[in-house]
């Protein structure tokens, strides 16, 4: 049973989604102490976080780096707000979805789905280890290291990477990733890959690789090759 964090002080949305969430067979588990919300991850330790951005003594943009500090669990964010950078926020702090709301919870519970069928079978399937331009991946733990250090990555961050990796050199058009990312692309906004790749690409850049992912315009991206 894959156990889910909600961290949401509506209590009557709340509520009504634990009622929804069990009837699909996960565990859900909520905060009473929005100061203790670390403690209680610790504890339940889930398999995905869901934050509502606006939340007592702290916002959720704040819990999400508390959690990506310790942990790179899914993360998916709701809000009621209806700003451009609230999305793109979540994303460059590591969040693998945003939901606005009021949102329908068939979306809501097939946004849930696909990512913890995407995060958790991946992770099985993929025990070894990869090298690139001189780089080692490490697809079980989500971290890229050469000689400059050692990053780590978000899950979408190296399911863009390893698909790229896929067919280096040749290019990996936006919607071909965006249907592997998210499964279908109607519920994701285009801005939302490119804050995912512009996110991937500072992160290599500190191991001298800020040049390893070209942009195609109009066609996608290419993983440059060994030679």
């Amino acid at each position: 049973m894959f156990k889910l964090l909600l961290i949401e002080d509506d209590r009557t949305l709340f509520h009504e989604m634990v009622d929804r969430l069990s009837q699909w067979s996960y565990e859900v588990h909520g905060i009473h102490d929005f100061s203790r919300v670390m403690d209680v991850f610790t504890n339940v330790d889930p398999h995905l976080v869901i934050i509502d951005i606006q939340l007592p003594k702290f916002d959720g943009f704040h819990w999400c780096r508390m959690i990506r500090e310790h942990s790179n669990v899914p993360i998916i964010f709701l809000s009621s707000r209806d700003h451009p950078t609230d999305m793109v926020m979540s994303m460059n702090l590591g969040a693998d979805d945003f939901v606005q709301k009021p949102f329908h919870f068939d979306v809501l519970i097939a946004k849930i789905q696909a990512i913890l069928r995407r995060v958790y079978n991946y992770n099985n399937d993929q025990n070894e280890l990869k090298t690139w331009l001189g780089a080692t991946i490490d697809y079980e733990r989500n971290r890229v290291s050469n000689d400059d250090g050692t990053v780590d990555l978000t899950k979408n961050e190296m399911l863009i990477l390893k698909q790229l990796i896929e067919k280096k050199s040749k290019i990996v058009s936006r919607e071909e990733i965006i249907h592997r990312l998210w499964e279908d692309e109607r519920f994701v906004s285009d801005n939302t890959l490119t804050v995912n790749v512009n996110r991937l690409r500072k992160k290599l850049a500190d191991l001298g690789l800020g040049e390893s992912i070209e942009t195609k315009v109009g066609q996608g991206y290419v993983a440059r090759d060994e030679s």
